[in-house]
């Protein structure tokens, strides 16, 4: 019930400001309070270690591993900085929401032809506020057994493209909150943990392998898999 009255009264102003801004960040930052008071009404708490490695008004493809979808929840909370996703087009159709999502500069993304979908990228980031990020979950879906499974090229070649550098981000504890195929949200704490920037611009599409393993290896790191948060 709270989640459904924090969905509807801050999902209303979220689309009004992203119809109205010319960058977005406004609508990002109200979001942030529906975020928030997500994590509030669930008794979710969360910690984040070595924030300091993001550098203030530097745009980054921002890797992480997928967990729960309080993994989407917990990000946005934690980095401080500004973001968009990729998104599938088929949300555009969607009344009134869907441009609000594309007056906010996030990236649509037509997954049913290739050369389509690499435009439609490369626009979107053409189309960035300047000092802003893009957030992919590079395993493309929740990991069903609490794994960090095998990365899909997408969010690399953007970065290898666009001489982006890489920050690895990894998630602990959010499948204990709520796992993929549960609908019971367990109190709890979350723990996002910053790597090390990773430079793309010596890689090319032919060595886009080694930085996608350099990243997962990055990220799996700092992955705890049996964390539970303290205090």
């Amino acid at each position: 019930m709270w989640a459904a009255i924090a969905t509807i009264t801050l999902g209303i102003p979220v689309m009004i400001t992203g119809l109205l801004s010319r960058t977005g960040n406004l609508a990002f930052s109200i979001s942030k309070l529906w975020a928030y008071t997500m994590l509030g009404i669930s008794f979710v708490r969360t910690e984040i270690k070595n924030k300091e490695k993001i550098q203030p008004r530097t745009s980054y493809i921002i890797i992480s591993n997928h967990q729960s979808l309080f993994d989407i929840i917990s990000i946005v909370t934690t980095l401080g900085i500004q973001y968009r996703w990729f998104i599938k087009k088929e949300v555009l159709k969607i009344p009134i929401f869907g441009y609000a999502l594309y007056a906010s500069r996030n990236i649509f993304i037509d997954r049913s032809n290739t050369t389509r979908a690499i435009e439609s990228i490369n626009k979107g980031i053409d189309r960035l506020p300047k000092g802003a990020s893009v957030m992919v979950f590079a395993e493309g879906t929740r990991s069903p057994d609490g794994k960090i499974h095998e990365f899909k090229k997408g969010g690399f070649m953007v970065a290898i493209a666009h001489k982006i550098p890489i920050l690895p981000v990894t998630v602990n504890g959010s499948r204990r909150i709520l796992p993929k195929g549960s609908l019971v949200v367990k109190p709890g704490k979350i723990q996002i943990v910053i790597g090390d920037p990773i430079d793309t611009s010596g890689y090319t599409n032919a060595t886009a392998l080694e930085l996608i393993d350099k990243t997962r290896q990055a990220i799996i790191a700092n992955f705890n898999p049996e964390y539970v948060g303290k205090g």
